[in-house]
C-alpha cells in the first residue's frame, strides 16, 4: 500500500494476479487513507461490475456515483449498484460515459434515473483526444478537449449533490 502526499493526497494498492480478497484490499486502503490523511474528502474509485471490490468501496462513503455504460451490461451493473448504494442508504447520482456510442441506451438510462428519483449530473462523449491525453500521460482535464469539458461539469454537479 502507497500514500503520496503531493501535490493531493493519493493512496493505492497492488493486487497480485490470482490473488484473493480484493474487497479486503479496499477496505485497507480506505482505512490507511483515513489514518494517515486529514483531507476533507476523497474519491474512491471502485472497479467496474458489482462484485467484493464494489460492495467494499460504497461501504462507509457519503455518496455514490455511478459511472455507466450505455450498454445492456453497463444498464444492468448500473442497476445492480443502485440496489447495492440504497442498502447503504448513501446520496446516489449517475453519470454516462461515452454516452454517444449508443444514444438509445443513453436515454434509457436518463429515463431510468428520473423514474427512479435519481440525479443524473451528466453524460461524457467518447472522445479520441482523450485517448491520445491518457497515452501521453496526462488526464482529460489537463487538456482542452470534449470530454474533460463534460467531466468538469460532472464533477460541478457531483459537489453540489454531496454538499446538500
Amino acid at each position: 500500500m502507497t500514500l503520496y502526499r503531493e501535490p493531493k493526497v493519493f493512496s493505492t494498492a497492488e493486487l497480485k494476479m490470482g490473488s484473493g480478497n480484493s474487497g479486503l484490499l479496499v477496505t485497507e486502503v480506505k482505512k490507511n487513507m483515513k489514518l494517515t490523511s486529514d483531507a476533507d474528502f476523497a474519491i474512491i474509485d471502485g472497479s467496474p461490475g458489482i462484485g467484493c471490490p464494489v460492495i467494499a468501496s460504497i461501504s462507509g462513503v457519503n455518496m455514490v456515483l455511478i459511472v455507466a455504460e450505455p450498454s445492456l451490461s453497463g444498464i444492468s451493473d448500473m442497476k445492480r449498484i443502485i440496489e447495492t448504494a440504497n442498502k447503504f442508504n448513501t446520496k446516489l447520482a449517475v453519470c454516462v460515459n461515452k454516452y454517444d456510442t449508443n444514444i438509445e441506451n443513453n436515454e434509457k438510462i436518463k429515463q431510468f434515473c428520473q423514474n427512479n428519483k435519481i440525479d443524473f449530473v451528466g453524460q461524457i462523449p467518447f472522445d479520441k483526444k482523450a485517448v491520445e491525453a491518457v497515452n501521453n500521460g496526462l488526464t482529460i482535464v489537463d487538456i482542452d478537449c470534449a470530454a474533460g469539458k463534460a467531466v468538469r461539469e460532472v464533477y460541478k454537479e457531483t459537489i453540489k449533490i454531496l454538499s446538500n
